[in-house]
């Protein structure tokens, strides 16, 4: 496992792009302190960005790791152009010359989107936790270490999206045709769910239908926070609208890795199949 990492470590590292991208997405990671400083006033209206909740516990790993889940698709990249630049620098046939298995390379691909997912879920834990104890109102331990599902949530969806990037990848070769290809297949969920709604006159219907496909299971997973800040909350409950339920299920959980699990699969049959 150790050597099969090393080699696609040492691809990422020596690889320009790809370094430079990895930079920019832990740089705007780091910039979610920095809206720990967004204060102003404007007449009688005071703002402060803290003081809303943002960076309470527990909140904070639901809200941190929903942002962080937005910036993924800088990772994307990494992982499409990691596995198209195998064929456009025949490096997969040489890796396979020099005795590299098809499945050890595989492998190699999957062990560095874990390490890359694994990575961003401790930096996001460390960045939280130094927020949270900075601004949180909460600082009982039961209280901080509650919540962390979040993250559990946010590591497999991370994996889950770099998968559905590597089948991509080994499918079209080609990395701008790869992304464009997923950009594709998410109006292809939006048109299907257009067509359920269509069929059956229910919202609610076509919703749990369309939970079921990989980049809607993915969003789900993790649903948006803002209605958990303090002036949010306030307006909710003035309009009387419906609570939302933040939990990250079990049932959502399995949809997705039940997806990576899929993606892997196809992959290894592309590549076992495929004359390289």
């Amino acid at each position: 496992m150790r050597r099969l990492l090393n080699i696609e470590l040492y691809k990422i590292y020596y690889n320009k792009a790809s370094r430079n991208l990895i930079v920019i997405y832990f740089l705007l990671l780091t910039s979610v302190a920095l809206t720990s400083l967004i204060k102003f006033d404007i007449g009688p209206i005071k703002f402060d960005l803290a003081e809303q909740g943002v960076f309470d516990f527990p909140h904070i790993w639901h809200i941190n790791t929903f942002i962080a889940a937005i910036l993924k698709f800088f990772l994307l990249l990494v992982i499409v152009s990691m596995m198209s630049n195998e064929y456009s620098y025949k490096t997969l046939k040489q890796n396979l010359i020099d005795g590299l298995s098809k499945k050890e390379f595989l492998l190699s691909k999957l062990y560095a989107v874990i390490a890359i997912a694994a990575a961003s879920t401790i930096f996001i834990f460390i960045l939280s936790l130094i927020l949270g104890i900075a601004y949180s109102n909460n600082n009982e331990i039961g209280i901080i270490f509650s919540d962390l599902e979040y993250l559990v949530a946010f590591f497999v969806k991370l994996v889950c999206y770099f998968s559905f990037g590597l089948f991509l990848g080994i499918l079209i070769k080609r990395s701008a045709f790869a992304i464009a290809a997923f950009i594709v297949w998410f109006f292809i969920e939006q048109i299907i769910f257009l067509i359920l709604l269509w069929q059956h006159s229910s919202k609610t219907i076509a919703q749990e239908i369309k939970n079921f496909f990989p980049l809607e299971a993915m969003q789900v997973l993790i649903i948006e926070p803002t209605s958990r800040l303090g002036i949010v909350k306030t307006v909710s409950k003035q309009m009387e609208l419906d609570a939302v339920n933040y939990a990250v299920t079990p049932l959502k959980l399995v949809i997705v890795l039940a997806w990576t699990c899929i993606f892997i699969y196809l992959s290894y049959t592309l590549l076992k199949k495929r004359d390289l």
